[in-house]
């Protein structure tokens, strides 16, 4: 199953808001995907999460560093790339998947700092998280 996750991690290289109508060709109808912001379970609702991406991220670009996979698990190491407002964003995370017997994710959660990846670049409050982390470093 690894030549499996290999070609998932070429279909997240490959998204676009043009090629987003294939997310039945990975995942299964009943898939349940899960980050930071959302909880959602079946192909619909995953497609809505991409397209909220496309909707709102400025040319959103998934490069896949790294790819494991043993029997029916996997992992995607990544970079998101895209610009949200002008400004350029590289936000560096992994997802954890789960194939089901047809080899389509079942399972999918992102794992990224949300802190250092978002919040951190919010004026004023980005300036109090990377106060606090300062203090609590060691």
């Amino acid at each position: 199953m690894s030549e499996r996750f290999e070609a998932i991690g070429q279909w997240f290289e490959a998204l676009t808001d043009e090629t987003l109508p294939t997310i039945g060709t990975v995942y299964a109808v009943d898939a349940a995907f899960k980050d930071q912001f959302n909880d959602v379970i079946g192909l619909e609702r995953i497609r809505q999460v991409y397209q909220h991406m496309f909707d709102n991220l400025d040319h959103p670009k998934f490069i896949v560093d790294s790819v494991i996979g043993q029997g029916d698990q996997g992992c995607l190491i990544w970079r998101l790339c895209c610009a949200f407002k002008g400004r350029p964003i590289t936000v560096h995370g992994s997802t954890h998947l789960v194939l089901d017997r047809e080899g389509l994710i079942a399972t999918h959660r992102d794992y990224w700092d949300t802190s250092e990846e978002v919040f951190e670049r919010i004026p004023v409050l980005g300036g109090i998280l990377r106060m606090l982390k300062r203090r609590m470093a060691g």
